[in-house]
């Protein structure tokens, strides 16, 4: 497919396809409510293009920190810009087409009045074949387990959709809520287990008053992904207070002193 290498000439490693018809069918309950479908938002929305830019695991082990913060704003730049330009590249070639923002909302503040994007990045993933929901509610991919940014287009274009993924990914080794700063995971499967929003949404902006926002824990310790391994990090353990080995923990104490409050 031509968009394929059109992402891959611009370093977006993770790409994939869902037609819209796949909103209509709930695969779980509670599903995504109509008003939030592509077409209910774009009634000329054939297809949904989803990509999706890595999170480099070294940085978010500095995690809170500018470094990360820093890191987090970068890629949802560049998510916006890519998601942008292939809208325009499928507008040019005749299928008109939108990009969604990375953030449907206008900040933390916002978003603690009113916890909800108009879209949903994360289910538009999963229905285009990149990854399932783990105990954290975040999409888990084989490549990067959840440490992983989304960007969706909506397009007129009729393209051929890539197959969901049917195996679930998380092992359910229960880090990401155990090592929860705000205990805001229940510890069930999505979607009966949904994050606290409030809770998970105020710590962040405790963070974000000092700078170093957002908290990354839940996608830090998470073991799926094989970047993991390709970072030299085989033991998701070396987060847990005590177990980091004295270079890294040296490090990441180096991060997290400049740069916040």
């Amino acid at each position: 497919m031509a968009l394929r290498e059109w992402c891959r000439k611009r370093g977006i490693p993770v790409m994939g396809v869902a037609n819209v018809s796949r909103w209509d069918k709930p695969l779980f309950t509670p599903w995504v409510p109509e008003p939030f479908h592509p077409r209910s938002i774009y009634p000329q929305a054939e297809s949904v293009i989803v990509i999706g830019l890595p999170v480099h695991l070294p940085v978010l082990e500095t995690t809170p920190s500018i470094y990360y913060h820093e890191l987090y704003q970068t890629l949802n730049r560049i998510l916006d810009e890519r998601t942008y330009q292939i809208a325009e590249w499928l507008n040019q070639a005749g299928h008109p087409s939108i990009f969604v923002p990375r953030d449907g909302y206008g900040n933390l503040e916002v978003l603690l009045k009113n916890p909800i994007a108009f879209f949903s990045h994360r289910h538009a993933a999963y229905l285009s074949g990149l990854g399932t929901f783990g105990l954290n509610n975040m999409i888990l991919t084989p490549g990067y387990g959840p440490r992983i940014r989304f960007g969706s287009v909506f397009t007129s274009a009729v393209l051929p959709p890539d197959p969901i993924i049917e195996d679930d990914l998380c092992i359910r080794c229960m880090r990401c809520v155990e090592m929860c700063p705000s205990n805001a995971l229940p510890g069930e499967a999505y979607p009966e287990g949904i994050t606290e929003k409030g809770a998970c949404t105020q710590y962040s902006a405790g963070l974000f008053r000092r700078s170093i926002s957002p908290c990354g824990i839940c996608i830090k310790v998470c073991p799926v992904g094989a970047d993991r391994a390709a970072s030299d990090r085989n033991d998701p353990d070396i987060y847990r207070k005590g177990h980091a080995p004295s270079e890294l923990a040296r490090a990441w104490d180096h991060v997290r002193a400049y740069g916040g409050s």
